[in-house]
């Protein structure tokens, strides 16, 4: 007879009530129920002994009741608590009550009130008896033990090796025979405790059964059987195989067939380099001629410089057989940095599900692997876990699988991390957590079940803890004898659990001997062919998703006055219901201000974001700002929300309410995470390539908390694996005088990482500022006005591809009276200038131009205030690069040649080796061909960002303000 033996709880008050967060499947566990009687029998507890024990919270709920109103309890209780506060000694404050009082009437309502946590049976002659009420107290401290600790003897390890052998201690349980009497006993348990009728889950049998049973073995086969063909084919290859954690891929696609029983549709999945192969193979059903071509050294038919076989991804669309239902499935492409992935696929499960109105995730879900040491390890998966019940984060409910190897590399748990189990992190939301035997198939896949209906119907985080083993070392190469012998001994001793269940299928007739054999032979025989075909391929291909535009030709960025009017007059007026929604004074001055700007047609930053947001919002195009404390701006200069004064949670997102068809404009202060937040919005961006999705640091510093995401994903993500985004970063960014922590985002780091030949100028056509975006990684600005921030924002949707957008965005200059632009400058006609040229005196006549400062974000305003203040407006010309990547040496090569007499010079708040110095001194060299040296003013060369003492900043930037006037 097929039976899984559980202990489980119901789904409603599971998390706050059992296992403390955790639903255990406890397999080869002896029923909770004989053990309960066998403890009965010897119990001579009394109700009070109960006040300290596991019990105490239900009759501590009881006696606040009871002070309360005495006759909110059962009469029994009332005596007890009197006699207890008049003094009584331990044992003696129970008295039994009255006969008469309906007691043991054969009415449970009574009994409820003499202890919620119980509805007692026994009998119904009007007498109290004590030993009745002490066994069913006995009863819930037993449950409740089981429920606290059960977990700790549960068999949970294949190899039998109980690492925490503390836990011992909370195990100790004794097993005696068991009268009739007591086995026919009724004891009915609070709703939070349903152990089933006698403690066992007993399946169906039948022809249903063998049925399901030999589904679930083809696809225990399949995923060892795949193992196996690719350590023959490639003894010598790093693959990461699933040995001995078999069971994962039929797990998997329990979980698939069941949430797409309950309608989904689209499942998208992140996980690491284990077992991967297998999952895209006997999962996601990628063709295997296709994955075997990864072990062979072919020629890339594209741009991609690709990735190891185990990081790349994969999107597959096919019928499920077993519910006979469309289901798309998604791998998303992910590094060796544990875990990086998590928050990628969290923010693309979120961007499907928001883009097809899915708003209770019952379309679209996520399916999360990790493995067990990196689970425990990784910071981001804490991070990740508080983004999944946030409004505008949330995916409703994510399946998180755990592939225990019980194991980190050569690190063994009791060196990795200081909880019982690796999955401890995920009770910080109470998540459900079952930790179940990986060579337990049934159980397994019993566990699946639960798990898929617990995310359909709560649309909350679970996760299945599968404890198996690693059958090899780290990778196939590795030697594990080094470092775990004994685990290691254990392991070569056992046989792996595809042979383990066939022999107990064929033992209890589910399949023959030879079904067993034609089953291995058959798929082995499937792979062979593949294994053929493979041999045939020549080149792989990295598909990339082009927008279906014009490769080199830029959307028009400027706008019709009268659209640049309505969005700055909507912008800065109260809610139209402004007699009933109180805004705070200092933000009336602020709107007061900003019309004001707009009725002298300029723009300030903020004013100038919202145009580009506004602009694009009007045209349909989704627009997604998110970071920390974005709403309002860091700076407090942003004010997209409007908060009620005097009533709670009463909002008014301003740029939502401009035009009646408009696109949705979401803007959400984020947890204070910049890793997992960062992921998440690259995930989200990937999804709608007519979105503009935009992550904004606190201050650019901050960034470097998330610099896996920005390293791994956004620099290489298009090179690695093809996939492109357009997501835009905004990193506050300029030496004000505060502090290292505040004032560098490292512009120089991002500058390092760009796809570009300092030592190569493209050719000078009329495509040449679109021709360098489409062929470099990333775009980096640093904007000096309000109208060329607007043009950039645009125009990252306006372009026909899509690259990330890694933006210096100011701090101080978002209230500097001359950084305002014009109307004009955002008209019509008008696009993002990459450079600004000297506009002023020196311009007029170049000849006498004495020198040249070539420069770059705030500084330029630092320079220019000098400049004035000298009278050398005629003498020394300005220009400002605001596109520093790409490079852009055609109107470099311009501005320096307009001067022919003028030394050049590179100016920058920045330290020397730091800012953009190292970037374009040989980018200018080349512009030029080295015709003139180009030499360096700012700050010496520092380990830290910036000075954190006031006079020191002041005294360096005076100091290099002046010999940068020097002439």
């Amino acid at each position: 007879m097929y039976k899984v033996r559980t202990f489980i709880a119901s789904a409603a008050p599971l998390a706050s009530h059992c296992f403390e967060g955790r639903l255990l499947c406890l397999s080869k566990l002896e029923c909770v129920l004989p053990v309960v009687a066998a403890r009965l029998r010897s119990t001579k507890a009394s109700p009070e002994s109960f006040l300290n024990g596991s019990s105490s919270n239900y009759v501590e709920e009881m006696y606040n009741r009871w002070l309360e109103d005495p006759r909110s309890v059962h009469a029994s209780w009332d005596q007890f608590f009197r006699n207890t506060d008049a003094g009584a000694a331990p044992g003696e404050a129970y008295q039994p009550p009255p006969t008469g009082l309906g007691v043991y009437s054969g009415n449970t309502l009574p009994l409820a009130s003499i202890l919620p946590s119980l509805a007692l049976s026994g009998s119904k002659t009007g007498h109290v008896d004590e030993k009745a009420i002490a066994d069913h107290l006995a009863v819930q401290a037993i449950i409740r033990s089981y429920q606290q600790r059960g977990h700790h003897v549960a068999y949970l390890d294949p190899l039998g090796i109980k690492i925490e052998e503390q836990y011992k201690k909370y195990c100790t349980m004794t097993q005696e025979n068991l009268t009739l009497e007591e086995y026919r006993r009724h004891y009915i348990m609070r709703s939070s405790h349903f152990v089933g009728s006698s403690g066992w889950m007993p399946g169906l049998w039948g022809s249903l059964v063998a049925w399901f049973l030999t589904v679930q073995y083809r696809r225990l086969a399949r995923s060892a059987g795949f193992e196996g063909f690719l350590a023959k084919k490639w003894s010598s290859e790093k693959r990461f195989g699933l040995e001995g954690c078999d069971m994962l891929i039929p797990a998997m696609k329990q979980i698939i067939d069941k949430s797409s029983e309950m309608g989904v549709e689209s499942i998208i999945m992140g996980m690491p380099h284990r077992g991967r192969l297998n999952v895209l193979a006997n999962v996601c059903r990628k063709p295997l001629e296709h994955v075997f071509c990864q072990f062979a050294a072919l020629e890339a038919a594209d741009e991609g410089s690709g990735d190891v076989k185990y990081h790349l991804g994969t999107y597959m669309e096919r019928l499920n057989r077993m519910t006979n239902k469309n289901i798309r499935l998604s791998v998303v492409a992910n590094p060796s940095h544990l875990e990086a992935v998590d928050p990628v696929v969290q923010g693309r499960t979120r961007a499907e599900q928001f883009y097809r109105g899915d708003n209770e995730g019952q379309k679209v879900m996520s399916i999360l692997l990790h493995g067990d040491a990196a689970f425990s390890g990784q910071g981001v998966v804490y991070e990740t876990f508080h983004l999944s019940d946030l409004p505008d984060y949330t995916t409703r409910g994510t399946i998180h699988i755990v592939a225990n190897n019980q194991i980190g590399f050569t690190t063994d748990p009791r060196f990795s991390r200081s909880s019982p189990y690796c999955t401890d992190v995920a009770r910080v939301v109470n998540a459900p957590i079952f930790h179940v035997n990986a060579d337990d198939p049934e159980a397994v896949v019993h566990v699946c079940n639960v798990a898929a209906e617990w995310r359909a119907t709560f649309h909350k985080d679970v996760v299945i803890d599968l404890v198996a083993y690693r059958r090899h070392g780290h990778n196939e190469i590795d030697e594990p004898m080094f470092t775990q012998p004994v685990m290691y001994r254990k392991i070569k001793a056992r046989k792996p659990v595809a042979e383990l269940y066939s022999a107990q299928l064929v033992k209890n007739g589910v399949i023959t001997e030879k079904e067993y054999k034609d089953l291995i032979e058959k798929y082995e025989q499937i792979c062979d062919e593949a294994y053929v075909n493979a041999q045939k391929e020549k080149q792989f291909y990295y598909k990339l998703t082009e927008l279906r535009k014009d490769p080199m030709k830029v959307a028009p960025t400027g706008l019709k006055a009268e659209t640049l009017q309505h969005i700055v007059t909507r912008f800065s007026s109260p809610p139209p219901n402004a007699a009933d929604f109180k805004i705070h004074r200092g933000l009336e001055r602020i709107l007061k201000g900003r019309m004001d700007l707009a009725e002298a047609r300029s723009v300030d930053w903020a004013m100038g974001e919202a145009l580009a947001f506004g602009s694009l919002l009007k045209e349909g195009i989704h627009v997604r700002l998110s970071g920390q404390d974005v709403e309002r701006g860091t700076f407090s200069h942003r004010h997209h929300v409007l908060h009620h004064q005097t009533v709670d949670k009463a909002t008014y997102n301003m740029l939502q309410h401009l035009y009646p068809d408009q696109a949705a404009y979401t803007v959400c202060n984020s947890s204070l995470s910049e890793y997992a937040v960062l992921g998440f919005e690259l995930g989200f961006s990937m999804t709608n390539p007519n979105a503009l999705v935009c992550w904004e640091a606190q201050f650019g510093d901050f960034s470097n908390t998330a610099q896996c995401i920005i390293d791994q994903f956004i620099a290489s993500g298009q090179t690695k694996w093809v996939r492109q985004s357009g997501l835009v970063v905004l990193l506050p960014h300029g030496m004000e005088g505060m502090g290292p922590e505040h004032s560098s985002a490292r512009l120089e780091r991002f500058l390092m990482m760009c796809q570009e030949d300092p030592d190569y100028f493209p050719p000078e056509t009329s495509e040449f500022p679109v021709r360098q975006l489409h062929d470099i990684n990333w775009i980096v600005c640093n904007p000096t006005t309000p109208a060329n921030y607007f043009h950039m924002l645009r125009r990252q949707i306006a372009l026909p591809f899509r690259k990330p957008l890694i933006v210096m965005t100011p701090k101080s200059l978002l209230r500097h009276p001359e950084a305002r632009s014009s109307f004009d400058e955002m008209g019509e006609g008008t696009e993002f200038q990459r450079i600004y040229r000297e506009a002023g005196p020196a311009a007029q006549n170049p000849d006498a131009v004495q020198k040249l400062i070539l420069c770059s974000g705030k500084v330029y305003y630092d320079l220019t205030k000098v400049r004035r203040e000298k009278h050398l407006e005629d003498k020394i010309a300005i220009a400002r690069v605001e596109q520093l990547a790409p490079f852009p040496y055609d109107l470099v090569k311009q501005e320096i040649f307009r001067y022919p007499n003028a030394t050049l010079q590179w100016v920058q708040e920045e330290h020397k080796n730091q800012g953009g110095w190292i970037h374009v001194q040989p980018r200018i060299n080349t512009a030029i061909s080295g015709s003139r040296p180009v030499q360096y003013v700012g700050r010496a060369v520092s380990a830290s960002p910036a000075t954190g003492g006031k006079h020191a900043y002041q005294m360096q930037m005076d100091q290099f303000l002046s010999e940068a006037m020097a002439l």
